[in-house]
Formats: C-alpha cells, structure tokens, sequence
C-alpha cells in the first residue's frame, strides 16, 4: 500500500477540493491513467426505485450526451448488485458483454472491468467503475489500487449526494413559500405596493435611485404608512437581493437587553449568558438591517450604533474581538427625529449618518386615490385568508372609507377590509359595521365613571380614585385628538407617553378609541 501512497495523496486532495463531483472525477481520472490501463472511469448511481441505473459523473471519455446516462435496471438486480458489492471488495469482471447485474452496470460495454461500492442511500446507491482500455488488462496490482480508491472516491460520492439533498431542500422550502406568499396575495413584491403609481410614485422613484448604492436611508412615515414594505423594496432592487432581510423593532427591546439584541454576546456576559450569540447585525451579515423605531434606542446604543455605521466593526457584548460586517442599514420612525436631536434626545452624529438619503411616506389620508386599489386588495386577500367566496367593496363603500381619516393608516385599512369580510362571510363586505358607523358593535359607549367617592370632611374638597382622575384626563385628550393614539398631532404626543404604554393603560381603564371617532363623525 506504501508505493500507492503518493497517488492516493493527490486523489485524496482533488476528491475534497471540488464540490462538483464530475469536476473531481474527471481529474482524478487524468491522474490515475498512469497507474491503471485505463479507458473511462464512471461512478454510476443505483437507483432502483426509478427501475434505472444513472451516471452521475464520467471521467476520461465522455457520452456523445454529455454526462448524464440512464440504463435499465430493475429493483431485483439492484439488490444482487449490491449483494456481490459488499465492503471494500472489488469485483474484478474479466469476461466482456457480463450478464446479471454487471452487465446491467457496464451497458452492453465490451470492456474488462473493476467494479466497487461506494455505498450511500437506499434511494441513489453508488458505483465505482473502471474500465480497461481496448486489449489491456486489469492485474492484482490495479485491483489493490482499486480497493484504495474507494474511500476518497465515496467520501466524493457522499458530498455528491448532501449537495444534492440541499438543493432539493431549497427548492422545496422555495416552493412552500411561493405557496404561502400566493395565499397571502404577495407572489411578487411588485405586486403588493399598491398605489406605484400614483400616491406612493414619486416614493418608489426615490427607492430605485436608492436602492443600487449602499448608502443609509431614512424613512418617515406615520404608524401603518408602509415603513416596512418600502425598507423590503429597496433590499429587493439591491445588489443585496441574494442575502437576508432582518427587522428590528427598537421600540420593542427592552433597554438592557438593546445591545446584546443588535451586537450580540459572549458566555458568561452576564446573568443568563448560557452561550455565546450572534446579535442582529452579524446574522444580516451582507444584506440589509432594517431598524425599525430608531428613535427608541437608548443613548448607549446609539453610540456603539454610531461605530458600526462609520467602521463596519463591533464587538459582542463581554468580547474582547472587533468583528467586521458588511451590512445595509435602513432605519424608520414615526416620530420627530429632528426635534429630538435638538432637544439633546437623539445623538447628532448618529442622525447624520443615518439620513444620507431620507424618505417621507404620505399618510393614508393624503393619497385617497389608493384607497379604492388598497380596499380591492384587501377584500381579495381576506377572501383566500379566511376561505371566503370574494367580495369586492362597492361605490358606497368606497365614499365611506374615502371619508374617514385613518390614524392608522394602510393597516387600519387592512383590518377594517378583514374585519368587513368576516361579517359579510362572503355574501359582501360589512364596510358600515366594520368602520363603527352603523352603531354596531365595534363601537360601544365610552364606559361611566363610578360615583365620585368622597373621602374628605363634609367641607373639604372630594377626593376621586387614582384610575378615575386618569380615565378623566385620558378622555379629554382623546376628545381633543378625536380618538388618535400616534402620530404628532395623537394622544401619546400630548400625554409625554409611549403609544404602546398608553394602549394598554386605557385598556386596563376599560377605555375604547373607537367611541371618541365615532363621536367626531357625529360632530362632522
């Protein structure tokens, strides 16, 4: 085995340095023709359940096909196949035109040969063959050197076959989603920006201009403007397409956990660090990070956000290494971004580098042309959510929701289509009750206040509860917001609160917004 040696070194290498098996075995071929007598080197696989064997690979001669052939063989002779194959054996065929199970491995192919398993799955079971040059022959010398050959040749095989499992892994996991995008009404993204064309056009110029270079973006846009979908268009339109899209929301990590969240950590860190983790920004490693609510980070975070953008290096969390990444930074908010940077509340610097090249979405209510395209495209999607028979909004439909002004936005719309479809169950969409106009459900009275307890001498001042003198204050505001949570002109901006804490105070208060729009339409 010593003399062989030095060829089952350079077999060994090329068998591990390609991915493409029929690459490594065409090379491999080149050099073992000067140690064996030989004329075409095939690895073939078994494949009874296709009733076929297959060349997956050929070496020194190539099929007037190219290299891929197919031959007829049934489940029965697979297995024999595989009886006589066992182990490292290696069966040497001396006589041409071999019948059974060889015979159906050469093809009809009037040529001595050595024959050896490679093994693999039950599914695609592998064969090495080498066939002898027209008058040569195959001595126990090329036979040991054969039996050497089957483990860099099967460790080739084996890669083969993963790669192969991969590919249709993907095509699989590519199929499901195409399958879940259709259902969802989204199989082309293209498809889902509606209004490219009129409202949101000059926004979509601004995206393709955009999108080529790698420059930060900042986008503006009230809460369900479309912050999300116009971040996904420009990673789509971008040379980054190939690579991953990660979301973030700011607003929604907790502040002590923001930098091991966008940075990562090391074991041991802190309290809880059980491994070590890669933060958001190495997972979208070569694609785009988008930073949604930027304006909620924490002073800290902004700083060390500040080094990334500037150097491409962070350092995890309790890590002594700088790692690099290449990452497209696409950040939004609903809130006034300048206005804090004067205040001290928002770092300059950070704000500089963040709004290279910053987008304003229009609200919903300045585009209303979209609202009938919008409200189409919502009814269809609902009809395949929710296994309805399709309703489209009619004339009147339109004018009611073109009359409203949607705090919310596009997914206020959203809901308000889904919620309509649901209580027309396909007959048609319930738009009045769905918006609250009708009186309906969706839009009860605000809840009385208990009686004013008095807890004070008889000459004294009346003292309330806590949660009443708040439910009293949270109502004048909404009344003069005419029940907006968000946005500059909402309830959140004038109480100093965050939207999200706000919400659920009122709901522990037992306070409905939606009462306080329906009490605007009365008063229009």
């Amino acid at each position: 085995m010593e003399r062989f040696q030095p060829i089952l070194l350079r077999v060994w290498r090329e068998a591990c340095r390609h991915i493409d098996i029929a690459e490594s075995t065409a090379t491999i071929a080149g050099l073992l023709q000067r140690e064996l007598p030989l004329r075409q080197l095939l690895i073939r696989a078994v494949l009874p359940g296709d009733e076929a064997i297959e060349t997956v690979a050929l070496g020194v001669e190539m099929n007037a096909d190219g290299l891929r052939e197919r031959t007829a063989c049934s489940a029965s002779t697979a297995a024999e196949l595989r009886h006589r194959l066992r182990d490292d054996h290696v069966l040497h065929v001396k006589t041409p035109h071999a019948d059974g199970p060889i015979g159906a491995v050469l093809a009809g192919s009037n040529a001595e040969a050595l024959c050896a398993s490679l093994g693999g799955s039950q599914e695609a079971w592998g064969v090495l063959l080498l066939l002898a040059a027209p008058g040569r022959h195959f001595n126990a010398r090329h036979v040991s050197l054969a039996r050497a050959l089957i483990a860099p040749f099967a460790s080739s095989y084996q890669n083969h076959q993963r790669m192969e499992e991969l590919a249709r892994l993907r095509k699989a996991a590519e199929a499901n989603s195409r399958s879940l995008l259709r259902r969802l009404g989204r199989e082309h993204l293209a498809d889902t920006i509606v209004g490219s064309n009129t409202g949101l056009k000059s926004v979509l110029e601004r995206v393709n201009l955009v999108a080529r270079s790698s420059a930060p973006v900042m986008i503006f846009g009230e809460t369900g403007s479309g912050k999300e979908l116009i971040a996904r268009a420009i990673h789509e339109r971008s040379d980054r397409q190939a690579h991953t899209f990660f979301r973030v929301n700011c607003g929604a990590i907790p502040s002590e956990l923001v930098d091991s969240e966008l940075f990562g950590h090391e074991k041991g860190a802190f309290t809880g660090a059980l491994n070590t983790r890669a933060g958001w920004f190495e997972r979208a490693d070569g694609g785009t990070l988008f930073l949604d609510e930027i304006a909620e980070l924490s002073p800290s975070a902004q700083v060390r956000l500040l080094r990334v953008l500037q150097d491409g290096w962070l350092e995890r969390v309790g890590g002594q290494k700088a790692l690099h990444v290449n990452v497209r930074i696409v950040a939004a908010t609903h809130r006034n971004l300048p206005a804090m940077v004067s205040t001290g509340q928002f770092r300059e610097d950070l704000w500089y580098r963040l709004s290279v090249f910053p987008m304003v979405l229009p609200p919903l209510r300045e585009r209303k042309d979209d609202i009938a395209a919008l409200a189409d495209h919502f009814a269809a999607r609902a009809a395949r959510r929710f296994g309805l028979r399709l309703a489209t909004p009619t004339a009147d439909d339109i004018s009611r929701l073109c009359r409203y002004d949607w705090p919310g936005n596009v997914r206020e719309l959203a809901a308000v289509i889904d919620r309509a479809a649901i209580l027309g169950n396909g007959r048609q969409l319930e738009v009045e009750k769905a918006l609250g106009l009708a009186g309906g459900s969706f839009a009860p009275a605000p809840p009385a206040a208990p009686p004013t307890i008095d807890a004070s001498p008889a000459s004294g001042p009346s003292i309330i509860p806590l949660d009443d003198a708040m439910r009293r204050h949270i109502e004048k505001t909404l009344i003069a917001t005419r029940g907006r949570i968000e946005g500059p002109y909402g309830a959140a901006r004038l109480l100093a609160i965050n939207p999200h804490t706000l919400r659920a105070r009122m709901r522990k208060l037992g306070l409905d917004w939606t009462s306080f729009r329906r009490r605007r339409g009365r008063d229009d």
